[in-house]
């Protein structure tokens, strides 16, 4: 590369909505929606049929595919209104008549589900922008020690989910699932690892750095990936075996090292080229000093994001870190999904269980309990039933190479 093609990648920006649409919460978690039948209920996932708006002017909520409009009346509960239909309460279940129930408001996506759904399998990847609430971005910041909080120091002492109950929050954040479970076309989907924190630091010109790769289960490019029997470079053929699902922490800017991408580069069937210099070339010493930074030329892309937004996509998608130019940290939280007939990464039900057994449990609602459990236990169902699968410590010892 010459030096003249110095961070020259294209620029894909997604600005911050003007506005969300709003999701409606039963007391058990699930979302109001309508059946097929165009009849109130309430389902533990969110597509178009979950997706309200707030009517202006008017203390009521317009339902976008139908049009059904209902009515807000206050409760004695924080966060929490009974919604009529007709004049008629709202029960638990979504259904007309009866014991009213409390139900939430909350924060929504911009678009409709389908139209993200439509752009990443058209492209491999989309970005939800400002999909997760402000409260919770804040709290990912404090955690991270980034943002307002960037002078003190992250020192990981335990898997982000058992420091905040933020980290669970956005796990199960509904829209970014339903997408990836209809991208994998399976609902039985899991985290390859556990969420962790990927904080850049302001580059100081001599630091490594990531070089380009495709993400778990296929590390393409990644030293090791061969040995350890990851998946074989094949031509697409349909079968999508992970999707990356990172949470821009900070605000995503090309300046501060938002990541690069090889948008399209999914359907290539192979991992990126050594002379874009990729992860087993940027592992070795000295590499920035003899052969420069990995690629940073007009065929790559910088995908740009307002802080909470997810960026979603096919794990073999070519990309990296990007380069922090700036004098602040910016912090992404990084997430590999697999679907349930993929060996995980690294073992899940650890940091779940001392999750559970938390404090931090009681801050999520019933389904978001659900989702949790779904996503970080490994199972395998035979005779005996559903069984979780976890890390045995003795045949552990036995195995290792020392």
């Amino acid at each position: 590369m010459v030096k003249d093609e110095m961070f020259q990648e294209r620029v894909v920006r997604v600005e911050k909505p003007s506005s969300h649409f709003t999701l409606l919460r039963a007391p058990n978690g699930e979302f109001l929606s309508t059946s097929d039948t165009n009849e109130l209920s309430v389902f533990d996932y969110v597509d178009d049929k979950a997706i309200w708006e707030k009517v202006g002017g008017k203390n009521a909520y317009r339902h976008i595919v139908t049009g059904i409009q209902l009515e807000v009346e206050a409760a004695d509960a924080e966060n929490g209104c009974y919604l009529r239909y007709q004049g008629n309460l709202l029960a638990n279940d979504g259904s007309v008549g009866g014991e009213g129930a409390v139900f939430s408001a909350g924060h929504g996506p911009a678009h409709l589900p389908s139209a993200y759904l439509e752009s990443f399998q058209e492209n491999g990847w989309v970005c939800l922008p400002s999909i997760v609430a402000p409260d919770i971005v804040e709290e990912l910041e404090r955690v991270s020690c980034t943002g307002r909080w960037e002078a003190e120091t992250y020192e990981r002492r335990v898997p982000p989910l058992n420091e905040t109950a933020a980290v669970a929050k956005i796990i199960t954040e509904p829209v970014s699932l339903w997408l990836m479970r209809q991208y994998m076309k399976t609902r039985e989907i899991r985290l390859g690892h556990s969420p962790g924190f990927a904080i850049l630091s302001p580059d100081d010109g001599k630091r490594r750095v990531q070089g380009w790769h495709s993400d778990f289960p296929y590390l393409w490019g990644i030293a090791g990936s061969e040995t350890v029997n990851r998946i074989p470079v094949h031509k697409v053929d349909g079968l999508v075996m992970g999707v990356q699902r990172n949470l821009c922490v900070s605000e995503f800017r090309k300046e501060n090292g938002a990541t690069c991408f090889k948008l399209g580069s999914h359907t290539f069937g192979q991992g990126p080229p050594v002379e874009w210099i990729n992860g087993n070339t940027s592992r070795q010493e000295g590499v920035r000093e003899s052969k420069g930074l990995p690629y940073t030329g007009p065929e790559a892309d910088v995908v740009e994001a307002p802080a909470g937004s997810y960026i979603v996509y096919d794990s073999r998608i070519w990309h990296r870190a990007g380069v922090n130019r700036t004098a602040h940290k910016r912090a992404a939280m990084l997430q590999a999904v697999i679907p349930m007939f993929i060996m995980p990464f690294m073992d899940t039900s650890r940091p779940y269980k001392d999750f559970i057994h938390s404090s931090l449990a009681d801050e999520l609602t019933e389904l978001e309990h659900r989702e949790l459990e779904s996503v970080m236990v490994n199972k395998m169902v035979g005779p005996q039933g559903h069984l979780a699968i976890t890390v045995d410590d003795e045949l552990t010892g036995r195995i290792s190479v020392t």
